[in-house]
């Protein structure tokens, strides 16, 4: 399995990014797609994830309201749309994949991570 995120960049507050995850070699449909991130200095974090099948989603309370995760099945794509982006949410941002229907936010739980974009988010 193959992960490949991009996306990132810098964006003023207040403003909106879409990164994508593309993902092959592997039959998602039993899978759970995350993203996480991890900021200078800091530990990496979940934010979002959802389920292949059936597309439920689930988010980390620091970013409800704020982000939506979404899946293309044609593109075999995830998505992860940020608004009202403020300085604390700079970080390296990682797509991960659980090989797995089960939920899980922890990040020993995913089995596949792709190479993480830059988000900057400028004040």
């Amino acid at each position: 399995v193959q992960l490949q995120a991009s996306g990132g960049g810098l964006v003023q507050a207040g403003g909106s990014l879409r990164l994508s995850c593309a993902a092959s070699g592997g039959t998602f449909s039993r899978y759970v797609m995350g993203w996480f991130r991890q900021a200078p200095g800091k530990e990496r974090e979940f934010v979002a994830a959802i389920r292949w099948t059936g597309g439920t989603t689930y988010y980390e309370d620091s970013v409800k309201g704020r982000v939506t995760i979404s899946r293309d099945n044609a593109k075999n794509t995830v998505y992860l749309q940020m608004n009202s982006l403020k300085p604390e949410d700079t970080a390296v941002y990682y797509c991960a994949a659980r090989g797995s229907s089960w939920f899980r936010k922890v990040e020993h739980e995913y089995d596949y991570w792709g190479q993480g974009t830059l988000v900057t988010v400028s004040s």
